[in-house]
């Protein structure tokens, strides 16, 4: 037996998808923020949850909000770049960066290192605790990046909650951190602080990677976790960026879930260092 098509709960879906591109379109239009290279079902979610918070039903029902009321911009842009990290998170990346990257990054008389997509800062403080114990942190710049200005601000406090030191300390260890990791903090009530030494050499700037161009010649980059919410184009757009700011035999880290494979326009001018650990090499005769 045929069932019957739910003609009315068609409609409706088809009208929330019209209302999110309209919203998408707003975004741009009115404030510059473009996430039309963002996959549609991962914005759909966060967009609909933004909706609840702003207590309306309806996707469109943002729209107004958007064009009328800018000083929400900051509110909705924090919501939908949905920053997640930890210190030291997937410690076997670190543990990788430590004992096979940075001893050829100190090949350099000079190391740049962009950390796009900095979110919070997790990554920020746990890099520069890397280059501090491969004692490489006077010769190192780290430009920690993110289009999103409240998380930059909350990366440059370094202040996180103090019951997530049990991950924090079991991933530093298994990352084959060389001391305790209360070296680079102090505690306060239910917060820890990271020591304000560890961003003598970071500087924080705001960056888009859906339309901004190339930020700083790096010999490592680290994105991981930012390409899964993208398009295949886009996708392909950012790591041409990220080719184009890598020295020669520059290393870019991706995130668990992302690799080079899909993206022909740039695959070939990498090679593997760790699938596992998703770490890549320009290569010295890339074009």
């Amino acid at each position: 037996m045929i069932k019957p098509v739910d003609t009315d709960a068609q409609d409706a879906a088809d009208v929330e998808d019209i209302a999110l591109e309209v919203f998408i379109q707003a975004l741009r239009l009115r404030h510059g923020y473009d996430f039309s290279g963002y996959s549609r079902a991962s914005l759909k979610r966060r967009v609909v949850e933004l909706s609840r918070k702003f207590g309306v039903e309806r996707l469109g029902d943002l729209i107004p909000s958007t064009l009328y009321e800018p000083e929400l911009m900051r509110e909705i842009v924090s919501h939908l770049s949905v920053p997640v990290s930890s210190l030291f998170r997937d410690p076997e990346v670190f543990l990788r960066l430590r004992d096979d990257v940075m001893p050829m990054l100190a090949s350099w008389p000079r190391i740049n290192i962009w950390l796009a997509g900095c979110a919070y800062g997790e990554e920020v403080y746990s890099l520069a605790i890397l280059l501090a114990e491969a004692g490489l942190t006077q010769r190192s710049q780290i430009y920690a990046t993110d289009f999103n200005d409240h998380a930059l601000e909350r990366a440059a406090e370094g202040i996180f909650n103090r019951q997530n030191l049990p991950e924090y300390r079991n991933n530093y260890r298994e990352s084959g951190g060389q001391g305790r990791l209360s070296d680079y903090y102090h505690t306060r009530y239910e917060l820890l602080r990271m020591r304000r030494e560890l961003l003598e050499r970071v500087v924080f700037a705001h960056h888009n990677l859906v339309t901004d161009g190339v930020f700083a010649e790096a010999h490592l980059i680290m994105c991981r976790n930012v390409l899964i919410y993208f398009t295949q184009p886009l996708k392909d757009r950012v790591l041409e960026l990220f080719a184009d700011s890598l020295v020669r035999g520059g290393f870019l880290v991706l995130g668990n879930k992302e690799t080079l494979s899909a993206s022909s326009r740039v695959a070939d001018r990498f090679e593997l260092v760790s699938a596992a650990d998703r770490i890549y090499r320009l290569k010295r005769d890339a074009a």
